[in-house]
């Protein structure tokens, strides 16, 4: 949620921070923020002038009193009481007030930073980097839908028994190759300083809130009505949400934490080819890395975890490259964000497989996160960046196609000692 300060002081660079992310009635928006706050405001100046007038009043009741005065102290008893039947008028205009601010602050986006290029959609991100080599066959490549079919690694079929399209069943050697990418994800991010937590599956409204997925993405959230949870859609959100209404100390940040889990999203209104086999998915495992630190460093942490998830793509050898998104393709919460998407041989795309951003202070102010600064103690509110690394189901596709034979499917190296075999085949399960 964008601070009502940076909104009173830099109105016009709020606005167009907005517009350049395609908000539509960005203006109107904040202008009804900037009036519910006049309201607001001037309620309270009215309280605390009717809060000093019923003091300086009540003060000279006791005097009228003992002078026998009781007419005029029973005079100025009335008008307190006035007073204090104004004040509960003026307190509830005011929490009417500050209400309908925070209803309106909360369908805000956060704004896109500096760097953000202009654009509507993902047809004008800009790509800033690009690494490995595309892969080629001698005759067509298959996809992998077919590659899994033929090996029996992935039942989508069973799947819809089960459950519904988009909840596919893992066999196999396919089972064991999760696993391995988890774990490889899991220890990388270990070694570049994440702490690891195993976080809950289902989340509170108020964490939802706090990461900015509720109310912008309530519609794409499994919602379990009896309890009033929602499932995950990322491991961002009860990671972030393990710092909410917390004061942490400047010499802890940056905080650097890492979860596995399973990730399930509704995905309403997608269709065609990107939907499928392993494209796009209602339920799917992800590693996820969050980063909290202070605004002065958040961008060199942004660059650290785009090296994190870069030196992936590299041990799994695959093709990729990295966008910086443009204002209108970017996420509701992020202020800057960058895609990673990895070749895919056989259906001759790029598919996404990690958005890394930072959330500036956008999701810190939902969330009460701050810190206290080491030299002065002042208390200032963090900065949040989050970050796939990576999501499995595209990474999955994009190794079957790319690393395809007439034996199986090759197993990158850098795997081989977390899932003990080299071919990804129907042999020794």
């Amino acid at each position: 949620m964008l601070t009502l300060k940076l909104i009173s002081e830099e109105t016009e660079r709020v606005i167009k921070g907005l517009e350049k992310k395609h908000f539509a009635g960005a203006k109107e928006a904040i202008d009804k923020v900037l009036e519910f706050d006049k309201t607001r405001r001037e309620c309270q100046q009215k309280l605390d002038s009717n809060k000093q007038q019923q003091n300086q009043l009540s003060k000279q009741i006791g005097g009228l009193m003992k002078e026998g005065k009781k007419d005029e102290a029973n005079e100025i008893k009335n008008k307190v009481a006035a007073l204090k039947v104004a004040d509960k008028t003026l307190q509830e205009e005011m929490e009417k007030a500050q209400n309908d601010m925070t209803e309106v602050l909360l369908t805000i986006p956060n704004i896109a930073n500096d760097d953000v290029p202009e654009g509507k959609d993902a047809s004008q991100n800009v790509i800033v980097k690009e690494g490995g080599t595309k892969p080629t066959f001698e005759g067509e490549a298959l996809c992998h839908w077919d590659l899994c079919k033929q090996y029996n690694l992935v039942d989508f079929d069973l799947g819809v028994k089960i459950t519904g399209a988009g909840f596919p069943i893992y066999i196999g050697k396919m089972a064991r190759f999760q696993r391995a990418l988890e774990a490889f994800f899991l220890e990388e991010a270990r070694k570049s300083g994440y702490l690891e937590v195993q976080p809950p599956l289902l989340v509170n409204q108020a964490s939802g809130l706090g990461t900015g997925q509720l109310p912008d993405k309530e519609g794409q959230m499994y919602h379990v009505q009896a309890d009033d949870l929602y499932l995950i859609p990322t491991a961002e959100v009860p990671v972030t949400n393990i710092f909410r209404d917390e004061i942490l100390d400047e010499k802890e940040l940056p905080i650097k934490r890492c979860a596995y889990s399973s990730c399930f999203r509704r995905e309403a209104g997608s269709y065609g080819k990107d939907v499928r086999g392993l494209n796009r998915l209602h339920q799917f495992d992800k590693v996820e890395i969050v980063r909290i630190d202070t605004p002065q460093h958040s961008y060199e942490s942004l660059n650290e975890m785009l090296e994190h998830v870069e030196s992936l793509l590299q041990k799994l050898e695959l093709p990729y490259h990295i966008l910086r998104l443009c204002g209108g393709d970017m996420s509701f919460t992020s202020a800057i964000c960058y895609d990673f998407e990895v070749w895919s041989a056989a259906q001759k795309r790029w598919l996404e497989v990690s958005s890394v951003s930072n959330f500036e202070s956008y999701q810190a102010n939902r969330l009460h996160c701050r810190y206290r600064k080491a030299e002065d103690k002042k208390i200032e509110l963090c900065h949040t960046l989050n970050g796939s690394a990576l999501a499995l189901p595209r990474i999955v596709a994009a190794i079957i196609e790319n690393n395809q034979t007439p034996e199986g499917i090759r197993v990158p190296k850098a795997l081989v000692p977390y899932c003990g075999f080299e071919m990804l085949d129907d042999k020794n399960f």
